[in-house]
């Protein structure tokens, strides 16, 4: 019997706060309805998952797993996809690598709800993938903090100056936020994002998050109130740090949690396959939508039902 089909799915937590893991577990046939519910009620806890043993070999089983989980996104807005698989985007050291924090594609106004990663190429030491808990982030905040965070609004948008270094930019770093930019998407989301499953609250923030939406501030201001926030949820207590090893899958909730793909593999191929899943419109604590600035993004994602 396949295990996908036993009654209780145990999975190990990776932290206190964020991750867990489990071995052996084939994503790769039919799961049942009971399946697909814990994983649910797990990701909903843990927040990111690793699938060790997947046996997800190849796009289609990918595709098929994230499926059971909603309606899929494209690709992305503006990046290609992988040949001859619109859903499918691939995220190639030979593109550069996303070593900034940011919650996936949250420059439209319905970012995915959750994200698969499918191990592909893999260097022979580094590559992780850190994802963050913005949930603990926003436990972390001292109340008056907290209350002043409740009330921020934060414009969200592809366009913006990425500020590398030359000496650590790739060398396709031009032609790639050329890419990337083709389109420009604007939103403003709620700083706090209350999460339509669980009713936690975290800070919906990363890295395209550019500025506040108050009257008055600064530039300056606002990315330092930005600054403050993100410091909070990339303490080292609401971090996982998830190491790859073939036929490895993670799916994370797009909607309360960040991640981070450090460059300290000395330049050895890295690729991973990423699918991600249709989400809904974030609203914050007042019970107020996001609302898109500038930019269609309905060939990208329909808006997902709760």
């Amino acid at each position: 019997m396949s295990i996908a089909t036993e009654t209780k799915l145990e999975f190990a937590k990776l932290g206190s706060r964020i991750g867990a893991e489990i071995r052996g577990l084939d994503l790769s046939g039919d799961l049942s309805a009971e399946t697909v519910a814990q994983i649910r009620a797990a990701l909903n806890e843990h927040k990111a998952l690793v699938f060790r043993e997947a046996n997800i070999l190849s796009d289609e089983a990918q595709l098929k797993f994230a499926s059971h989980f909603g309606p899929l996104t494209t690709a992305h807005p503006t990046v290609a996809s992988v040949e001859g698989e619109a859903n499918v985007l691939p995220v190639d050291s030979e593109n550069g690598s996303a070593n900034n924090w940011h919650t996936d594609v949250t420059f439209v106004v319905n970012p995915p709800q959750a994200s698969t990663l499918r191990s592909i190429d893999l260097p022979a030491y580094g590559g992780e993938t850190l994802i963050a808990s913005s949930a603990g982030a926003y436990q972390d905040l001292p109340d008056e903090l907290r209350n002043f965070a409740d009330t921020l609004w934060a414009i969200h948008t592809n366009d913006y100056d990425y500020s590398v270094p030359k000496n650590l930019e790739h060398e396709n770093a031009e032609e790639r936020r050329k890419e990337f930019t083709r389109l420009k998407f604007e939103t403003a989301h709620p700083v706090v994002r209350v999460h339509p499953l669980t009713g936690e609250r975290g800070l919906f923030i990363g890295g395209f998050a550019q500025r506040l939406r108050i009257v008055g501030l600064s530039n300056t201001e606002s990315k330092d109130i930005i600054r403050l926030l993100q410091a909070y949820v990339t303490r080292p207590e609401n971090v996982v740090r998830v190491n790859w090893e073939p036929n490895q899958l993670v799916l994370f909730d797009n909607r309360i949690t960040q991640h981070y793909a450090p460059d300290n593999y000395d330049g050895q191929p890295r690729k991973l396959n990423r699918v991600t899943i249709a989400g809904d419109i974030p609203v914050g604590v007042d019970g107020k939508p996001s609302q898109s600035i500038q930019g269609d993004s309905s060939a990208y994602s329909v808006v997902a039902p709760l």
